[in-house]
């Protein structure tokens, strides 16, 4: 019987989920998936390690399928799929930790108290983060649920580089520059050493880029800065994400066009980024096969903004060793890959197009003075992997009622 944790990463509208196997050489991925659009037209679909579906559904248009329905249907695959196996604890994605957490935590209802109150600052995520553990902490309380966050892996970066310039009354109320995919860098940084050791030892930048996008400087793989602050929208423009703002724009906003903050709001975190510039589409890939003059404005702005925090985030180490392309864009657009990395040609980075073309791992030119790589990130193993030392679920300490199914404990928290 193979111990096994569960990872669930709860958006606005999905519900992702993978299942690790434990045993004494680490963590193995048995599935993985998602439920989507679950406020529109809900759709399931499971895969295992290889990319097989195991399972898939849809319920069609205007079943508000819900987050509680979509972990039903999860629980119901887990049960059929992994019977036999032993649920050990379940690990949350969880995107702010405020300035209370800096590690991985055990959840109680005091953590979730604690959590709520940085609901305002991550809005389109925390709340969404929180209720998968709500549910489960109330329904079956003596599973062990252990949250991982985002903001974690940069709270130890220099205190200047989380300040604002603001009065000390403020920032004593944790307004500061928290930095985001703290999960993404903090496996960056941990497989970094099999690539390329001296990166690892010394100044990299990972690119983190997707449809939530950042970059993060690092220093013997310990966050230095980052293009995220207080919240997931600054920095570098997204898919919907507006990304770095004269404040003056939104005093604007207000005064001028008479926009209330839920209105802002909507516009910053919905209606900008490349979706609004562009008008067209929020997705890189459709952009990049656009001809229309608005796609191509909306490439040419994200690839000078990265550029621009590139030049910065050196600036902040001192010099730089190498680079790393990760998450969607970053893995799999070989495009936009190029037009960052000539434009850092000043740093002396020397692309290699024929392994650019290829994916990499390394895309830059023997002899370049900084080195290009490309790795895929894996948040969901690190969160498995904070899990299980955590808990030391490994051996079974907080394992679920042996003998059970794996879905067992799930299921009696959506029993009702």
């Amino acid at each position: 019987m193979a111990d096994v944790v569960v990872v669930l990463n709860a958006g606005s509208s999905s519900l992702k989920f993978s299942v690790f196997a434990q045993d004494a050489e680490g963590d193995k991925p048995i599935c993985r998936g998602q439920a989507e659009a679950l406020t529109t037209a809900p759709r399931f679909v499971a895969k295992d390690a290889t990319g097989n579906v195991l399972d898939e559904r849809s319920w069609g248009e205007g079943v508000p399928l819900g987050h509680a329905g979509a972990l039903d249907h999860l629980v119901a695959f887990l049960q059929r799929r992994l019977a036999g196996h032993r649920l050990v604890a379940v690990g949350h994605r969880v995107v702010h930790g405020g300035t209370e957490y800096r590690r991985p935590i055990h959840i109680d209802a005091e953590v979730v108290a604690t959590l709520q109150k940085y609901i305002p600052l991550a809005p389109l995520h925390q709340p969404h983060n929180l209720a998968p553990i709500r549910a489960l902490l109330e329904q079956a309380p003596e599973l062990p649920q252990v949250a991982c966050f985002d903001t974690a892996f940069h709270r130890a970066a220099p205190t200047v580089s989380q300040m604002f310039a603001l009065p000390k009354s403020i920032t004593d109320r944790g307004v500061l520059r928290y930095g985001f995919h703290g999960l993404s860098y903090e496996y960056i940084a941990s497989v970094l050493p099999q690539y390329d050791a001296q990166a690892a030892a010394g100044r990299t930048v990972v690119l983190h880029l997707g449809n939530g996008s950042s970059m993060c400087a690092m220093a013997g793989g310990r966050s230095i800065a980052s293009t995220m602050g207080f919240t997931a929208v600054d920095g570098l423009p997204m898919g919907t994400r507006c990304g770095s703002l004269d404040p003056g724009v939104i005093l604007y906003l207000i005064d001028q066009l008479k926009m209330d903050t839920r209105a802002v709001e909507k516009l910053i975190c919905q209606q900008s980024g490349l979706l609004g510039v562009s008008g067209i589409s929020s997705d890189m890939r459709t952009l990049l096969a656009s001809e229309a003059a608005g796609a191509k404005a909306a490439v040419d702005l994200f690839a000078y903004r990265i550029q621009r925090e590139l030049g910065s985030l050196a600036a902040a180490l001192g010099g730089l060793d190498a680079i790393v392309f990760t998450a969607g864009i970053g893995e799999n657009s070989a495009v936009l890959r190029e037009r960052v990395c000539r434009g850092a040609a000043w740093l002396g980075l020397q692309l290699d197009d024929l392994a650019n073309a290829g994916g990499g791992p390394r895309i830059s030119a023997p002899g370049s003075k900084v080195a290009a790589w490309v790795i895929p990130t894996n948040e969901e193993l690190m969160i498995a992997r904070h899990t299980r030392r955590l808990l030391g679920a490994v051996t079974g300490d907080h394992a679920a009622t042996p003998g059970a199914t794996t879905g067992a404990s799930m299921a009696r928290s959506t029993a009702s």
